[in-house]
C-alpha cells in the first residue's frame, strides 16, 4: 500500500474516532465499508490491521487510541483535550479530514473554495526537515525593504502561518539575532551539514504569546488595551477572539468593551484598523493618539468630493 494511502487512512481513523467521541469496532468497520478511501471494497478493517494503524498513529502524531471496556469496548482518543486546544496536530487532522470528505463528494468539489497559501509550496518541506534534524540552512532572501537579495546562514527554530503567508523564525549564525522571514521572499534554500542545538526551554507558542501575528516588537511593552466595539461587530470578536487574553468586560445594547493584555505591535493595530470606525481604542492614551493620527492621515488623503488629492 502506498504511503500516501496509508497516511489518509490514519487521518480518516483519527477524525472518525475523535468526532464521534467514542465508537465500536463494528461501527468503524461499517463506516469504512462506505468510505471512498476503501479502494478495494473491504467489508471491514481487519483486527490486526486496525491495531497496526493505532500503533502508527501513536508514533506519527502522538495520538493515543484506547479501548474503553467499561463503555462496551468503545474506542476513544485518550488525549482528546490536547487536540481541542489546537496546534499542529489539529491543523493536520482538520486539513486531511476535510480533504478526504471533499474527495468523497465529487459532485460538489467545485463549490468548496479555500484560501491559497502559495508561500509554503516550495520551501516548507526542506525547512521542516532541517528543523527535525537540527541542521542549519543557507537562505537567499529578498527583503521587501532592500534592493538586492542577501545570502546568510540561519538556525531554523519554528514556522508559523499568518494571513495566508508562511514565516520562518530563525537565529542568524553570524550575529545571533533571532528574526522572522517570509517564505514568499525566499529565493533559494540549501540545507547544510552544520548542526545546532535548539535553546533549552524554547517553546514556539510561548515565543509569540504576547503578540498577534508574527512581529514580536521588542520595543512595545505589554499593556492592558481597552477597545469599544459597535455596530454588530461584537459578534465577530466573540466568535473568533483576536488573542487568548481577550475578555468582554462590558456589554451594552449597541456596543461592548473588550480588553487585551499584549504588545500593541503593527499586526495588532492592523487587525483593529480593518474594522474601521466600528472599533474605538479607549486606552492606553498613547495608542489612542496613534489611532487618531492614522485616522487624520487617512482623512487628508481624500478630498470632500471623492477625487484623488493632488500632492
Amino acid at each position: 500500500m502506498a504511503a500516501s494511502e496509508l497516511f489518509n487512512r490514519y487521518i480518516w481513523l483519527v477524525d472518525l474516532i475523535f468526532s464521534s467521541g467514542g465508537i465500536t469496532r463494528e461501527e468503524i468497520s461499517s463506516r469504512w465499508s462506505r468510505s471512498s478511501l476503501n479502494y478495494n471494497n473491504e467489508p471491514e478493517i481487519p483486527e490486526r490491521t486496525f491495531h497496526r494503524h493505532k500503533d502508527a498513529i501513536k508514533e506519527l502524531f502522538d495520538i493515543d487510541i484506547v479501548c474503553d471496556r467499561s463503555a462496551g469496548k468503545v474506542y476513544k482518543i485518550a488525549n482528546s483535550d490536547d487536540i481541542r486546544k489546537g496546534g499542529v496536530r489539529t491543523w493536520l487532522i482538520n486539513t486531511f479530514a476535510v480533504n478526504n470528505l471533499i474527495n468523497e463528494s465529487h459532485q460538489i468539489k467545485q463549490r468548496i473554495l479555500f484560501e491559497q497559501i502559495p508561500s509554503g509550496q516550495r520551501f516548507l518541506t526542506p525547512i521542516i526537515e532541517a528543523m527535525r534534524d537540527n541542521h542549519t540552512l543557507t537562505v537567499t532572501y529578498q527583503s521587501f525593504h532592500r534592493d538586492r537579495p542577501s545570502t546568510f546562514e540561519v538556525e531554523p527554530y519554528c514556522v508559523k502561518v499568518f494571513k495566508q503567508r508562511w514565516y520562518l523564525l530563525a537565529r542568524s549564525t553570524y550575529n545571533g539575532d533571532i528574526r522572522i522571514y517570509g517564505l514568499d521572499r525566499i529565493l533559494s534554500i540549501e540545507q547544510n551539514d552544520n548542526t545546532f542545538n535548539l535553546p533549552k526551554g524554547f517553546d514556539a507558542e510561548s515565543y509569540f504569546d504576547d503578540v498577534i501575528g508574527i512581529i514580536i516588537g521588542s520595543d512595545d511593552k505589554l499593556e492592558t488595551i481597552e477597545i469599544e466595539v459597535s455596530n454588530g461587530q461584537q459578534n465577530y470578536f466573540r466568535s473568533l477572539p483576536l488573542h487568548h487574553t481577550q475578555q468582554e468586560t462590558s456589554k451594552g445594547e449597541y456596543s461592548s468593551t473588550f480588553t487585551f493584555f499584549l504588545r500593541p505591535t503593527f499586526d495588532f493595530i492592523q487587525e483593529l484598523l480593518r474594522y474601521g470606525s466600528d472599533v474605538e481604542v479607549i486606552r492606553p492614551l498613547e495608542l489612542r493618539k496613534q489611532f487618531a493620527k492614522i485616522a487624520k492621515d487617512m482623512n487628508e488623503l481624500y478630498s470632500d468630493d471623492g477625487s484623488k488629492k493632488v500632492l
